[in-house]
């Protein structure tokens, strides 16, 4: 069994912080010793937090993006407990990991998870130019599709060894029978001949909402009774609200606000989409194919190693709306959707299980404690 430490940016709602805490239980369920540390305050999602066997968590508390009392604090806490490996979600973590290691003058073995692909501004390119050699000195970096990696590595991003582990969704949580949406859809006043077309992301400029707004628009304009659910919230909230207005859909655009089940509101729907203009590979979306809905996704990231189209989902050219839209208006019909969202489940059980991730990241942790020297071994060398 193995002792980690995992490191996260916040505890705020977020794919990579959600992949974090799913793998720190199901390991500690294993009987592995997990601790977790976050470094901003955001925590959302501590109440998911399930760890066994002595586990902990500890914020660092950070006041601003770097903040040498919270690097002190982190210094003192491996100090305390003493761990086999870590486990950074995202650069930012690994740069909190990497000095604390330095102040502490402690050293374990390091994986980096990496869950972008795409820098959005010259603000993080700058950033990336720091943490580049922050990746060269980790023992692995686990990228989370193919295509990702290849991103990646073509930019100088890498660690001394390099691995693809895909995102994984507990597929007995993620199931029609957990969902049960009937109820929700009512509740939401969605009625049974509306098309509901899902998106659950926090509301930022990336994920582009506005395009499904407007495809809504554009369906509605075609005589179909297509309704936006989306199921999240964030700073373009008011944006999407002033599109819809703009657009004559106020009434077809439903926003829920963030919520931490999210299972009956995409049970609520027929089809889910994403339009973002990054993506590495969605968790959301993997959990929309689980509980039986094809997703329709902009062609960004690893979304082809996910969505065969016309299988159990469709693809489409990031930013194109003529297309996007088209690809929604095929799965208006009910059999067609119903038929590629059993396909989309059957997926998700054959590749992209959650039990099938955490077998992987078990394996390499294990590994990589087999091959940490033992005190006093390095230097007999």
């Amino acid at each position: 069994m193995t002792r980690t430490l995992f490191v996260t940016g916040s505890l705020c709602h977020g794919g990579a912080e959600r992949h974090s805490v799913a793998l720190m239980n199901r390991l500690a369920e294993r009987r592995h010793e997990c601790h977790a540390v976050y470094v901003k305050s955001g925590a959302d999602q501590l109440e998911r937090i399930r760890l066994r066997g002595g586990g902990s968590v500890h914020c660092l508390d950070a006041a601003r993006y770097f903040d040498w009392a919270a690097l002190r604090r982190f210094a003192r806490l491996l100090g305390r407990i003493e761990p086999a490996a870590i486990v950074a979600a995202n650069p930012y973590a690994l740069m909190y990991a990497a000095l604390a290691m330095r102040l502490s003058r402690r050293r374990a073995p390091v994986v980096v998870t990496f869950h972008s692909t795409r820098l959005l501004g010259l603000k993080e390119q700058l950033q990336m130019a720091a943490y580049r050699p922050l990746f060269w000195g980790a023992d692995r970096a686990v990228f989370v599709c193919q295509s990702q990696r290849r991103y990646w590595r073509s930019r100088g991003v890498f660690a001394r060894r390099n691995e693809v582990i895909y995102n994984g969704v507990d597929t007995l949580e993620f199931s029609e029978a957990r969902g049960a949406g009937g109820g929700m859809r009512a509740a939401l006043g969605l009625g049974e001949a509306d098309y509901v077309i899902g998106a659950a992301a926090v509301l930022r400029p990336e994920k582009n909402h506005l395009q499904l707004v407007d495809a809504i628009a554009l369906l509605r304009a075609r005589g179909i009774p297509a309704r936006a659910l989306l199921i999240g919230d964030g700073p373009m909230r008011a944006a999407v609200q002033a599109r819809a207005r703009e657009r004559g859909v106020a009434n077809d655009v439903l926003i829920t606000g963030l919520q931490c089940d999210v299972r009956p509101y995409v049970a609520a729907c027929d089809v889910m989409a994403l339009c973002s203009f990054t993506e590495a590979f969605s968790l959301a979306a993997l959990e929309a194919m689980a509980l039986g809905k094809p997703v329709v996704h902009s062609s960004v990231g690893g979304a082809a190693e996910m969505i065969t189209a016309g299988h159990n989902g469709i693809l489409f050219p990031v930013g194109d709306t003529a297309a996007f839209t088209g690809a929604l208006e095929s799965l208006a019909d009910r059999r067609a959707s119903r038929n590629m969202g059993r396909n989309a489940r059957r997926v998700v059980e054959a590749r992209f299980s959650e039990t099938a991730m955490v077998d992987r990241y078990e394996r390499l942790l294990l590994e990589l404690c087999a091959e940490r020297p033992r005190p006093g071994e390095a230097a007999a060398h």
